[in-house]
């Protein structure tokens, strides 16, 4: 079998058999007035993060969910967006599309303000979305991306930047690596559809966002995920996975770079009032202003003695200059 066959297979089983944390850690649900998740969409959350930025889901945005799994999020996007076919879950293993049509149909039992019109479950795969071009506000996924092989991941990328609206946002949570994942996990198919050997280092993560043409990511999240000990994996050193949320977005990526927000502040400590680089950001004294990590690096070159570079907090939550 190939690799997706396998992951295919994989995700056959924990469809129709739940396995609680088997491929991902687990996230506590998002809690929301109203909001009730059935046991069973609860047991299949496989996911590794959270796709779903409750303060920025105004005006009931059209979400494409890529891997729809138990159903979790697809319904929690329902909640902001209460209309039929408002969400379009795209799933290519039929286990899990039925394993989710029928927890959606519990979700509306418990909930009643869902209607199971609200999510509309399609056959189709990451690599051929079955939506027509810039038709949708928000593409989601959640520990799936990480599953494909680079090249794969490159087609599965450019297809979302196809099918979102100009402005549009590709919201992803997956598994990264804090070091190359050796070709022996690699190639270990099994591993790679769990979760655990298919992930890439940040930098190449996010490089390939770019490449897809996304010229903005924000960095919502990242966190320790799994390690990849010595004695079960066969390495020389320990090797920590991280969960990352990200959100790209869709417009024109900048002549001098794409902007990638990590959670950077910069902070004038001169003698002025204020540090004007003319270039269009505006540094009050001693006041934090959030920049993008290209700013950053710019602004830390102009003025090493007055400008002060805090860290990556790798939490960015809007409103900074790029």
């Amino acid at each position: 079998m190939t690799y997706l066959e396998t992951a295919a297979q994989f995700y056959s089983e924990v469809a129709e058999t739940p396995q609680l944390g088997l491929c991902c850690v687990q996230s506590t649900p998002l809690q929301l007035p109203g909001l009730k998740i059935p046991q069973p969409m609860q047991e299949m959350n496989y996911g590794c993060g959270t796709t779903v930025h409750h303060t920025e889901l105004s005006n009931q945005p059209t979400v494409l969910y890529v891997g729809v799994g138990g159903g979790l999020e697809a319904l929690q996007f329902a909640y902001f967006s209460r209309r039929p076919s408002a969400v379009i879950a795209i799933e290519p293993v039929t286990a899990m599309r039925e394993a989710a049509t029928r927890n959606l149909k519990l979700a509306a039992t418990d909930n009643p303000w869902f209607d199971t019109s609200f999510v509309e479950i399609r056959e189709g795969d990451a690599f051929n979305l079955p939506v027509a071009d810039a038709t949708v506000d928000i593409v989601a996924q959640n520990c799936l991306f990480n599953i494909f092989e680079p090249e794969d991941l490159s087609r599965a990328l450019k297809e979302a930047y196809r099918v979102l609206k100009p402005g549009g946002r590709l919201q992803m949570s997956d598994p990264i690596a804090t070091a190359p994942i050796p070709a022996h996990l690699q190639q270990e198919e099994r591993l790679r559809a769990m979760c655990l050997s298919g992930a890439l280092t940040y930098e190449e993560y996010t490089q390939r966002m770019i490449n897809a043409g996304f010229g903005q990511i924000e960095i919502r999240a990242r966190r320790p995920y799994r390690l990849l000990d010595t004695q079960t994996y066969n390495l020389p050193e320990n090797l920590l996975l991280e969960s990352l949320d990200s959100v790209a977005f869709k417009i024109n990526i900048p002549e001098d770079g794409a902007c990638i927000f990590t959670g950077k502040t910069a902070i004038y400590a001169g003698t002025e009032s204020f540090f004007d680089d003319s270039a269009g950001h505006l540094l009050q004294l001693g006041i934090p202003a959030a920049v993008c990590d290209k700013t950053a690096a710019k602004l830390a070159a102009l003025q090493p003695a007055e400008i002060m570079i805090t860290p990556s907090t790798w939490h960015y939550s809007g409103g900074g200059c790029c």
